[in-house]
């Protein structure tokens, strides 16, 4: 059996518009490399982060949490190093954290002969995501583990499923450089909403559901609609309400925030039209004089895997 063994852990979008703490996808590109070492002791130790400043300590690190959930629940004293680079920025709206926890449950599983399946772990990644985010959603950290377009049905007991994606489909990130704390997003969410706002929603979430597996992007777009995160949160994103004239002028078929912001996502199924609408937002965004990263992506349908 291995002593080491390096995994990439993938980004991913959260809330898809209108599925707030229970839809989610992961995405090719961005992600985290984690590198995991057996110890001869008990100790988990994080050796290095690269490309972000982040807490080392076990007990603060939301890596070694998820680690060390999952090694309470098997009995295990088996002790680890483990090594995260970071391929995005924290912070960015595309689930830094949950990236972390979702790769070292799953490495460090791996290296313990996989006593347990892929969606097993997700309960003890969710820990190490609770304690970044200061409340339990997996809506980063499902499609980071298990990848693709998951759908949270339950918390309690936790259930997921996968949802079938058009092979046409491609997001673009577009992600103004200032951060959002995701739980200071969190704090503005509405407590209570009128149940004129809980019917669209909900229709909308259905709406979405039903448009990925038919491939009907006119609905895909009416869809991914939010009532509830989007008219709070929008105000923090510098440009967000150009941005959206500007994919949907280039024929989105899907625009949002993702996660917390300040990233928003827009889904394409023509690439001419994605290369166009890159072009007005880099000037846009020139204009306002602010730092601006594009990533354009497919959805990763794997998740956690094995690079080395």
């Amino acid at each position: 059996m291995s002593e080491t063994i390096k995994i990439f852990a993938p980004a991913s979008v959260a809330n898809v518009g209108c599925g707030y703490d229970t839809i989610g996808f992961a995405i090719t590109g961005l992600g985290d490399e984690i590198t995991v070492t057996k110890r001869d002791d008990e100790k988990l130790i994080v050796k290095e982060i690269i490309g972000a400043d982040l807490p080392l300590e076990a007990d603060q690190n939301v890596c070694t949490i998820g680690i060390q959930a999952m090694l309470n629940h098997l009995h295990s004293k088996q002790g680890f190093d483990i090594t995260i680079k970071k391929l995005f920025k924290p912070g960015s709206g595309l689930g830094s954290s949950a990236s972390s926890a979702a790769g070292g449950v799953f490495a460090v599983n791996e290296l313990l002969g996989n006593p347990l399946s892929k969606e097993a772990l997700l309960e003890f990644a969710l820990e190490g995501e609770a304690f970044a985010s200061k409340c339990y959603h997996a809506d980063n950290v499902g499609p980071s583990l298990l990848g693709g377009f998951q759908v949270i049905r339950s918390y309690d007991p936790l259930d997921t499923f996968k949802v079938p994606v058009p092979e046409a489909l491609q997001v673009l990130i577009i992600f103004p450089d200032v951060v959002i704390k995701t739980a200071e997003s969190k704090a503005l969410i509405p407590k209570v909403l009128d149940i004129k706002t809980a019917r669209d929603q909900w229709s909308n979430v259905a709406g979405l559901i039903h448009a990925l597996h038919t491939a009907n992007y006119e609905l895909l777009k009416q869809s991914i609609v939010d009532y509830v995160a989007e008219p709070v949160r929008s105000g923090m994103i510098p440009g967000y309400d150009e941005v959206k004239k500007i994919v949907f002028d280039h024929s989105a078929v899907g625009f949002n925030i993702s996660g917390s912001g300040p990233s928003m996502f827009a889904l394409f199924n023509d690439d001419h039209k994605i290369a166009d609408a890159e072009k007005d937002i880099k000037n846009l965004y020139q204009s306002k004089k602010l730092n601006l990263i594009l990533h354009r992506a497919k959805l990763n349908n794997e998740g956690c895997q094995v690079i080395g």
